[in-house]
């Protein structure tokens, strides 16, 4: 199937590993002109270098700390500036740490704020200008299917992450008339660094082994297996594709059956 991204502009934060690498390549390989960026670490170069060779795209990579507004809106800004002009936003960060309740501070609350939420906001309200001058943009926050059913020990994450959700939501219907479509996507356990430092962090405190921990979770899930990264890009890429025009405001699991809500 031609997903019509041929040339198109995409920005994915978040994009030098993990799952923001997986989705870069995914639409790289479609044809996209693709922009990432990520914390400055030896991480970044490897993965522009990475990018380029295996897929022959064009990629550009931005050092940003997207935590930190200023720097989350001079990646979008550096991006759109050096492609004159933005068609596809990924807005990815690395989620909040696994802490009890009575643990989090103040601190520990706004830093997950900006991390997850107030860095959603500022890069798509850089990008939404340009995006409405075209009459076409595709908006795809990446979350955790934490929004539709908590995780225990992932309280900061379960919060501020169901912010995205009730932003996107009502940005959706802001940006339809502007053929701009707005759609957050809920992974659930997919086998990635950050899964096996949580699978790590539980194994710890159970005083066990990571290995026993990803086996429990995969006993959770129907499909018997934890998600696979390339699978998960498939589907954020379908979203940002012509033929997914029709779909917005929606929050979508990929997830193996993890999730045992019927919405």
């Amino acid at each position: 199937m031609n997903l019509g991204l041929k040339n198109k502009v995409a920005l994915v934060a978040g994009g030098s590993m993990g799952l923001g690498l997986a989705v870069t390549m995914e639409m790289a390989r479609e044809g996209a002109k693709m922009a990432i960026c990520a914390l400055d670490d030896p991480s970044l170069p490897d993965a522009e270098e990475l990018i380029r060779r295996e897929t022959g795209a064009e990629v550009i990579a931005v050092a940003a700390d997207v935590s930190d507004p200023l720097q989350a809106a001079r990646f979008v800004r550096k991006a759109m500036a050096h492609y004159g002009t933005v068609d596809i936003l990924v807005n990815n960060a690395g989620g909040p740490p696994s802490v009890g309740f009575m643990d989090i501070d103040d601190d520990m609350w706004a830093s997950g704020f900006r991390l997850n939420l107030l860095s959603t906001i500022v890069m798509t309200r850089e990008v939404v200008p340009v995006m409405k001058e075209k009459r076409w943009g595709r908006i795809i926050n990446m979350t955790s299917i934490s929004v539709k059913q908590p995780i225990d020990g992932l309280i900061l994450s379960n919060t501020i992450r169901s912010g995205v959700i009730g932003l996107a939501k009502t940005l959706s219907n802001e940006l339809a008339p502007f053929n701009i479509t707005v759609n957050s996507v809920c992974p659930g356990y997919t086998l990635t660094e950050r899964v096996r430092s949580l699978a790590r962090t539980v194994a710890e405190k159970e005083k066990t082994n990571p290995e026993a921990v990803i086996k429990r979770w995969e006993s959770t899930i129907p499909m018997g297996r934890l998600g696979r990264p390339e699978e998960f890009a498939a589907l954020v890429t379908f979203l940002a594709s012509e033929q997914a025009g029709y779909i917005t405001g929606a929050a979508i699991q990929i997830d193996g059956g993890w999730y045992k809500g019927v919405m």
